[in-house]
């Protein structure tokens, strides 16, 4: 199985984000990938921080913070169609960077499609554009890795064509259903009858609504989906007013404290090992070294 390398970079002002706040949300998503997103989807990550765009090696996927990304996609192909993307930054960017990266590992291209019922009444068979964090994106149906905010996903069982007992479709277990959007969330599908674009959003009201995009004019698919619905700014602009945001940064301090005191014991322990001899009590009965 190839290895998908990402790449976190920051080119935000220098005092948004610290060295170390990078390293730990990567760490956060290499978690993620691993433990939560990689079983489920078969695939296999890393997740790497680094200083800047120039340290980073060739071959890597490059996920990068920027201060704002205007009307534009996180999604993009560069010159040689690989993929990247830009991550908003807000206080809940790491929300953000999980989005992007969990539709980067499922979709690397930006145009991965599957068949299935339409949710339209009106429609027949259609095809889903794969992006398996946008139906339960909302910041309310996130969860915690290593005390970071990281985005829900759904499985590939989303694209079951009825309901079973038991499947799970989403990893929060927020999907309860195929095809179903949660608020905030949406779902993109191409008609091929009449080769338009729609889309269900649910972004206000109490119940989603559909939306005709129209024909897309050869552009790559995701990337003009994203700038269309504006994903990156919306989560970025709505997450910090979510409940579960306010939680992840509540449990930020906790885990800062216990790490704190882990690392005040490791230079304890590592004081004593250089001030004393660490084989004086080891052997016993053994000759003496010549050297």
């Amino acid at each position: 199985m190839l290895i998908s390398h990402l790449a976190l970079v920051s080119l935000t002002e220098a005092t948004r984000i610290s060295a170390s706040g990078l390293s730990r949300v990567a760490a956060a998503l290499q978690k993620q990938a691993t433990r939560d997103f990689g079983p489920i989807w078969q695939v296999t990550a890393t997740v790497d921080a680094f200083d800047r765009l120039e340290d980073v090696p060739v071959g890597y996927w490059p996920l990068i913070v920027v201060d704002d990304v205007p009307d534009a996609a996180g999604f993009h192909l560069d010159e040689n169609g690989q993929p990247f993307s830009l991550i908003e930054f807000s206080d809940s960017w790491s929300l953000t960077a999980s989005h992007e990266m969990l539709e980067m590992l499922a979709d690397p291209l930006g145009d991965r499609l599957v068949a299935g019922r339409s949710p339209h009444p009106e429609q027949g068979v259609v095809e889903f554009l794969v992006e398996v964090a946008d139906p339960s994106e909302a910041a309310e149906f996130g969860y915690t890795v290593n005390g970071m905010l990281v985005s829900d996903f759904f499985t590939p069982r989303f694209y079951d064509p009825v309901v079973s007992d038991g499947v799970r479709y989403s990893f929060g277990g927020h999907i309860k259903e195929p095809r179903q959007i949660l608020r905030g969330g949406y779902l993109t599908w191409r008609d091929p009858v009449t080769d338009d674009w729609w889309q269900q959003t649910w972004f206000s009201g109490d119940r989603p609504e559909f939306r005709k995009l129209g024909r897309l004019n050869g552009s790559s698919i995701r990337a003009a989906v994203d700038a269309r619905t504006k994903t990156v700014s919306r989560i970025a602009r709505d997450a910090p007013e979510a409940e579960s945001f306010t939680a992840a940064r509540e449990l930020v301090a906790q885990a800062k404290e216990s790490t704190r005191a882990r690392a005040e014991a490791w230079r304890r322990q590592i004081d004593r090992l250089r001030s004393a001899d660490p084989l004086a009590d080891a052997w016993a009965g053994g000759e003496e070294d010549n050297a």
